[in-house]
């Protein structure tokens, strides 16, 4: 399987904080599939921490790249053909991350791994 991590599913991973499902832990974890972080999660860690939102145990530029590979996650970039699929997505989300993380999981054939419910309900796979 072919999995897209949801930012606060990257962060929870990273910390083995119990919001975490078991599910979603296992589907992760898995030697067979595949996992990946957007570069929009990347974006959204970096503008929270420097707002001092989102503390971080070292600077974000260090932190994110050091916690991906350490975990395993290919790196995502955000493509054309991605950022332009979010014209095409349902107003059910305002988010502008979240939506691109949508827009991504579809144009690449992804399967989405969060907990966000509202996220859940766009045409995309899921697991939670």
């Amino acid at each position: 399987m072919r999995l897209l991590l949801d930012t606060n599913v990257f962060l929870w991973l990273g910390t083995n904080d119990p919001r975490l499902s078991a599910a979603a832990r296992t589907h992760v974890v898995a030697p067979d599939n595949e996992v990946w972080l957007s570069a929009a999660s990347a974006w959204e860690i970096a503008i929270k921490h420097g707002l001092g939102k989102l503390p971080l145990p070292a600077p974000v530029d260090v932190f994110v790249p050091e916690a991906r590979t350490a975990m395993g996650i290919l790196e995502l970039p955000i493509d054309e053909a991605s950022a332009l699929a979010v014209a095409r997505l349902p107003a059910i989300h305002r988010d502008p991350f979240d939506r691109l993380l949508v827009a991504q999981a579809i144009v690449h054939g992804l399967t989405l791994v969060t907990a966000d419910e509202v996220l859940q309900r766009y045409p995309t796979r899921w697991v939670w």
